[in-house]
């Protein structure tokens, strides 16, 4: 687990919206096609940030780069789930400072 670049990640507010988002995929984005087990296009992430295909691949790629997030390429789509692991020991480990 890399902290420092979880800080990074963890810095930007629409970095955190995502990972907020990705918590609740069945709420947030109930108009995906494909099942979200395989987790949120990103597609459709972009879709609610409102910003750039290109300023949200790359906050997606911070989040990705931290651990915070896994990926499942199915077809040409890009699916992002949260790892719930790591942003657990996250967690724990800022716990004991």
């Amino acid at each position: 687990m890399d902290i420092d670049a979880i800080h990074k990640a963890l810095a930007n507010p629409l970095r955190r919206e995502i990972l907020e988002w990705l918590k609740e995929p069945e709420r947030q984005f109930p108009s995906q096609e494909l099942p979200l087990s395989h987790g949120v296009c990103a597609g459709q992430i972009d879709g609610r940030c409102g910003m750039s295909q290109s300023t949200v691949s790359a906050h997606l790629a911070t989040l990705h780069k931290a651990g915070l997030v896994t990926t499942k390429r199915v077809g040409q789509w890009v699916f992002f789930k949260r790892d719930e692991a790591v942003i657990q020991a996250f967690r724990d480990s800022i716990g004991n400072l």
